[in-house]
């Protein structure tokens, strides 16, 4: 139980701290991702279907692992260990690709980037749950995807300079040097996981007997509706893409994605505490049916205006499901399996996420990008129809 004195900002130190490490690692990633898709067409010369298909590779197989290492953090109530390595991982696997010469080598990279997020995030998510009170879990979630997408916000803004401070070096040399210093917030987190971050797993009481939150019919109903919502959840790529489909420069275009991390974490925090008192099944109800309308929006987006509601609406969208569904499940989960069923959570979504950006991407080059978009459109809604059916309590 965490008590009052040691709380801050609503939340308690551990999850505060845990937010830090965080902003300043989505920081470090966001400073790389809006380049990532013209660094894969320009210079790497990967075509529209190979570029989809990595950037879907690489959402999903981080979560191959989320299960396997939230169920031995379970074990073994150790959360740090798995938090440091998964973010050292990540941090190493970001500077490499300065050095990248081939589509392979960079996906390998990225790849290894993804397995330290699949090791760290359901143990970090878990520790996130056990050091709340109960009944706060939606603010708890909400305050660490508001400091996560603040660094998303800070990324590209730095990317943005750094690019404007390197625009007379090769396009090319200019991605390596984003990428090589992008490794530098990454390297300040691993020290505040070190030096700050306390595991709490030794202080829940661990029951043995019990019946598993994962045979509860409402859970794995919901663990259906992550899948089919997953089969809609386009890469952010896709976004820049749809943008510079337009027109807009790569400068303009990540512009256009730090509006879209503004807004997401703008609204991350009070989605968190409006679910924690309304209802987590209505939030993520309400958040496909954003999606759909966000999907849509970048379908038929034409003008400035147009492209921005669809940015702002993805924001939106974005923040309300990548926050309640965990808080939702850390409710369903015993004390006991906290790490095993919000890891069952991240797998079932990142196996299904793959597929949606291979079929984005085929539809984006045998059509157009604007077809990506409608599929998605149709996914989410299924995805609202069928989170709809699920009852309440």
């Amino acid at each position: 139980m965490v008590e009052k004195k040691e709380e801050i900002l609503g939340v308690s130190w551990n999850v505060f701290l845990l937010g830090i490490v965080s902003f300043l690692n989505d920081m470090s990633s966001e400073m790389i991702m809006p380049v990532m898709p013209g660094y894969l067409r320009d210079v790497l010369g990967t075509g529209k279907l190979l570029s989809g298909s990595i950037m879907g590779l690489i959402e999903s197989l981080s979560s191959l692992f989320k299960v396997i290492f939230g169920y031995i953090s379970d074990r073994f109530r150790k959360r740090k260990a798995f938090v440091l390595l998964g973010y050292t991982l990540s941090t190493v696997s970001k500077a490499g690709l300065a050095f990248t010469r081939f589509w392979w080598d960079f996906l390998t990279l990225r790849v290894l980037d993804r397995v330290g997020k699949g090791i760290r995030t359901a143990p970090r998510d878990a520790l996130i749950a056990e050091s709340t009170k109960k009944g706060r879990t939606g603010r708890a979630f909400g305050f660490h995807r508001m400091m996560d997408t603040l660094g998303a916000v800070a990324g590209p803004l730095v990317a943005i300079a750094l690019i404007e401070l390197l625009k007379n070096l090769p396009i090319e040399r200019a991605y390596r040097y984003v990428f090589l210093l992008s490794a530098v917030p990454g390297l300040i987190s691993l020290f505040v996981i070190v030096l700050f971050v306390k595991d709490r797993g030794q202080e829940v009481r661990k029951k043995i007997k019990g019946v598993s939150a994962l045979k509860n019919r409402n859970l794995r109903l919901f663990l259906i509706v992550i899948a089919v919502g997953a089969l809609g959840r386009y890469s952010y790529a896709f976004t820049i893409w749809k943008a510079q489909s337009l027109g807009y420069s790569i400068v303009q275009s990540i512009g256009f994605y730090a509006i879209f991390n503004v807004i997401y974490a703008l609204s991350a925090y009070p989605f968190g505490l409006y679910s924690d008192r309304f209802g987590k099944k209505r939030m993520i109800t309400l958040g496909f049916g954003i999606a759909t309308l966000a999907a849509l929006t970048f379908a038929y987006a034409r003008d400035l205006p147009t492209l921005l509601a669809a940015f702002i609406l993805y924001g939106l969208y974005i923040a309300i499901e990548d926050t309640i569904p965990r808080a939702y499940m850390a409710d369903l989960a015993g004390e006991f399996e906290k790490g095993t069923v919000i890891g069952a959570y991240h797998t079932i979504f990142g196996v299904f996420v793959f597929p949606a950006s291979l079929i984005a991407g085929w539809l984006w080059q045998n059509y157009t990008i604007n077809y990506s978009f409608l599929y998605a459109a149709l996914m989410s809604t299924s995805a609202m129809i069928l989170m709809a059916l699920i009852k309440e309590g």
